[in-house]
């Protein structure tokens, strides 16, 4: 069947051991250490060096790991055909779905099919134009941000404080449920939750050898979640259905949840859908700013530009007016610096689809990598969105006196425009990020209100880099990888399903 689609991807082995090839054993081992050390970006990026070396096509090979036949890529041909042009052919996959059921079920990053254009469909009138223009429920969030936390030139753990202040947005944007994270120090949910994406990471790391991760607190944890949704949700199932009939004419009182409810009272469907748009809403939106407070921290000359065009727009200073939905979009700087900062940091670095038929990837096979991949039912695909956007084949019709990739510098988007399928940070095709436009809002208008208020930021600690050995080389030069991640100044990347810096953020904003 492999050959009838397209035959094999070179193959990655560290040695000519048998338990090696057979079950990837080495592989399986070395994938979990350097994720243990926070060295998944270098792991991804030498194996493509050593699997790809001398190839015109470098970005793709197999490994069979515990058995099963797993195709590793970034490729972005390889990329568009399995979130766009055979969309049909790719999607979760059972043995993915099997690992996230405990947290996600069959909410809309875990399910594939009808289940999950359904889950989408229900989801649209959450994130449209009207809806993400309402910023008020930022608002309320950001004001309680600054006067708890920031004011007075504070030490804060930056991570923290706007991991709550996304998740407070979400709850109220989303559920009309005030979470209250920014308010109580003490929260069992954000503590559980992290606890679990911990564990969950490790899981996936782990792919068919998942049973042998222990998860100590697991059950507690999903409890903990259970307990903390069950008011909101019994609150929704409970509404006699001419309610939630009467919300879906007039927007009055609509809620995510409440949307769910009107199509079934069943609690694990409402808890895994509630649970899902949690996930989303927090994740992409806390990592983004926190890696773009940390980029600005350095550059005081970007930080007066970025005040300069907020003045010019909507004024600065404590009594300045809040901008619009439509003052957002017209700040050019303010959208490139959060695109530099998705370039350099997606939010999910690895991703991964498995083929749902007997199907095939564009390219990968024979000595240069040009010829089709074959992928029978139930392959997995892991693909890097981070090696692809750090690829020098990205760069390649970068105009003049472009920064070198590796460097933060959001002006380059004044001319640069990335080639289609070289940028993904909200994914592609059918599947892309329904809530794409809200969390570049929700980005936005954060950063828009703290530099109204604050002029000056200050590093509070000083903060671990990343390792310097093991690096390849293949052509005797440092990657664009290696120059990304050995940049002086470039915090620790955390091994988790999410990029995050590893260590706490102490920062104060300064008037």
């Amino acid at each position: 069947m492999i050959q009838k689609y397209g035959g094999h991807a070179v193959k990655f082995s560290f040695s000519n051991s048998p338990l090696d090839n057979i079950f990837g054993l080495r592989f399986a081992w070395e994938f979990y250490r350097h994720g243990r050390r926070d060295e998944y970006l270098k792991f991804t990026h030498r194996s493509f060096a050593q699997s790809g070396a001398g190839r015109a096509n470098p970005y793709t090979y197999e490994v069979n790991l515990g058995g099963v036949r797993t195709i590793w890529t970034a490729d972005p041909e390889n990329i568009k055909a399995m979130l766009g042009s055979q969309f049909e052919d790719y999607g979760r996959g059972k043995a993915f779905q099997s690992r996230w059921h405990d947290l996600l079920g069959t909410g809309i990053f875990n399910a594939d099919g009808r289940e999950w254009h359904d889950s989408r469909h229900r989801l649209r009138p959450l994130f449209n134009r009207q809806r993400v223009s309402n910023l008020d429920s930022f608002e309320r969030q950001i004001q309680i941000m600054i006067n708890r936390h920031l004011g007075g030139g504070r030490t804060v753990d930056l991570k923290d404080v706007i991991s709550r202040f996304a998740l407070d947005a979400i709850g109220d944007y989303a559920m009309g449920f005030q979470v209250n994270a920014l308010a109580d120090r003490k929260n069992d949910f954000l503590d559980a939750l992290e606890r679990i994406k911990t564990i969950q990471n490790i899981k996936e790391c782990a792919g068919p050898l998942s049973w042998l991760v222990p998860t100590p607190g697991f059950k507690r944890d999903l409890k903990v979640l259970d307990d903390f949704m069950e008011p909101l949700i019994e609150h929704a199932a409970s509404l006699p259905q001419s309610v939630l009939d009467e919300m879906e004419k007039t927007d009055h009182g609509w809620t995510y949840v409440k949307a769910c409810a009107s199509v079934s009272r069943d609690r694990h469907f409402l808890k895994y859908e509630l649970m899902s748009v949690i996930l989303a809403g927090r994740d992409t939106v806390s990592g983004t700013l926190v890696w773009t407070f940390l980029e600005l921290v350095k550059r005081p000359d970007l930080m007066a530009d970025l005040r300069r065009e907020i003045e010019n727009t909507v004024g600065i200073g404590r009594d300045a007016p809040r901008p619009t939905h439509d003052d957002l979009r017209s700040m050019r700087l303010v959208k490139n610096t959060l695109n530099e900062t998705l370039r350099l940091y997606p939010t999910v670095s690895l991703n991964l689809r498995t083929a749902l038929r007997d199907t095939s990837l564009p390219r990968g096979n024979d000595h240069d990598g040009n010829k089709p991949v074959g992928l029978a039912e139930g392959t997995p695909v892991i693909f890097s969105s981070h090696i692809l956007q750090l690829s020098p084949e990205t760069y390649e019709q970068s105009p003049p006196g472009t920064s070198p990739p590796h460097v933060f510098d959001p002006y380059r988007w004044e001319e640069w425009k990335p080639k289609p399928w070289t940028y993904i940070p909200f994914g592609g095709g059918p599947r892309i990020c329904i809530g794409q436009e809200f969390a570049l809002a929700e980005m936005a208008f954060l950063l828009v209100r703290l530099l109204q208020n604050y002029s000056r930021l200050e590093m509070r600690c000083e903060m671990r880099g990343n390792s310097d050995e093991g690096w390849e080389r293949p052509n005797g030069s440092a990657s664009i990888v290696e120059q990304f991640m050995m940049e002086k100044g470039r915090v620790r990347i955390s091994g988790d399903v999410t990029l995050s810096p590893r260590d706490k953020v102490l920062m104060a904003f300064l008037p």
